[in-house]
This record gives structure tokens, C-alpha cells and sequence, in this order.
């Protein structure tokens, strides 16, 4: 393992982390043994521990995808209070980065990608870390993945306009859903809970990431 890599994971928790009230010892313990590097592509490896989103694929029609700047995507993780026992839904995998973290925090993961190649890349990069509780998804995001299902925990990497409710059909009685709706400085992390069969939902705090693609609201034509 690159020792200044790992220096700069541990400089990546002692300053972006821990310093936005993140203090949850597994996922710590996650973004210190997770290569982030691994997840990018290989001109981007010195980028890999700065505090910004980082563009891993120009995507189709505009929509291009990135890996989540740490901070955000710790919170989100601690936001859902992952349990070892806890299967997961990974929404937007990308490369596997947030996959090989949840891989760490939970019994399984299933981690669904619309992007081909990104998927291609999440599979080989998990692979060789030895994430043999991830199964990898090429599919399209809003559905999630039914076949699996019920998750414990859903995670969704990325900003979206609303939840679709076939995610919301895919919670365990008592699941969670983490999701940050709206775009921009407007973006906001939702905790949704699944109880008596009935999902609701709560403001946790504010959060701007980029856009997932394929969440875009239909909108009705208006006289």
C-alpha cells in the first residue's frame, strides 16, 4: 500500500471528516482503509483526497458523474446508521467507491450502475480489493434492484429531484433511505424510514452534490 497515499487518507478523515461531526468508528475506520485512489482514473490519483467531487465519467447527454466529495458522502453514510447485519442498496455506484465503504459497514451490498463502463470499472476494482460482499448491477438507477429485495438501507450517490416510489417499495419494515433532494446549494439530505409499511420522511441538513441522471421529475404541461 502507497504510505503517502495512506497519509493522505488519514489527513482526508483528520480534516474534512471529523471536523463536519461525522464520529461514527466504523465509517472512520472505512475512509481509512479504502484506496480512494483505486477509484479514479489513473491521471487523477493525486486528486484523489481533495475536498471536491471528482469527474469520473463525461456520461451521455451532459450527464456526467462523479465521485462524491468525502465530507457529504460520510454524513449521508453516518445519516443512514448502517448495522453490520444490514443489507444494502447502493444507488449510483460509479466506480465502487461508496460499494467498497458500504462493504465494510454492512453484510451485503448490491450496487446498481446505469453506466456500462463505470459498472465494468466498479466490478474489477471491488474484485481486487476483495469485496466479495458486493454484487455489482448494471441497470437503471430508479429502479433499484427488485430481485434482492427488501433492503435495510438504501443509499443513493447522488442529488435527485424526488424519490421514486420503487425504491421506496424496495425498504424492509424499519429500512432506511438516505437521499439528498434538490440541485445545487438548494440540495437537501432526507432520512426516510420505513414503519407499519408506511415511508416517512425528515430533513437531516443541507448538501450540495452533483446530479444523479435518470431522476429528472416529469413535468405536466400547464395552460
Amino acid at each position: 500500500m502507497n504510505a503517502d497515499f495512506s497519509e493522505r487518507r488519514v489527513k482526508m478523515v483528520d480534516g474534512q471528516i471529523r471536523t463536519t461531526d461525522v464520529t461514527s468508528a466504523p465509517i472512520i475506520e472505512a475512509m481509512l482503509t479504502v484506496p480512494r485512489e483505486a477509484f479514479v482514473g489513473a491521471g487523477q490519483q493525486d486528486l484523489a483526497y481533495i475536498d471536491e467531487d471528482i469527474r469520473i465519467s463525461d456520461g451521455a447527454n451532459g450527464s456526467a458523474r462523479y465521485l462524491m466529495e468525502p465530507s457529504p458522502l460520510a454524513k449521508l453514510l453516518q445519516l443512514a446508521e448502517i448495522d453490520a447485519s444490514d443489507s444494502v442498496l447502493d444507488v449510483g455506484c460509479g466506480t465502487g467507491y461508496s460499494a467498497a465503504l458500504l462493504s465494510r459497514l454492512a453484510r451485503s451490498v448490491v450496487a446498481v450502475e446505469s453506466d456500462p463502463a463505470l459498472a465494468e470499472a466498479a466490478k474489477s476494482t471491488l474484485s481486487n480489493f476483495g469485496c466479495q460482499n458486493v454484487t455489482v448491477v448494471n441497470g437503471p438507477l430508479p429502479q433499484g434492484h427488485a430481485a434482492k429485495a427488501p433492503y435495510n438501507v438504501i443509499f443513493i450517490g447522488g442529488s435527485i429531484e424526488e424519490v421514486p416510489q420503487a425504491l421506496l417499495d424496495q425498504l424492509a419494515e424499519g429500512g432506511r433511505l438516505v437521499a439528498v433532494e434538490g440541485r445545487g446549494n438548494s440540495g437537501v439530505a432526507r432520512l426516510f424510514f420505513k414503519a407499519g409499511g408506511v415511508v416517512t420522511g425528515r430533513r437531516a441538513f443541507n448538501a450540495a452534490i452533483k446530479p444523479l441522471p435518470g431522476f429528472e421529475r416529469a413535468h405536466a404541461f400547464e395552460f
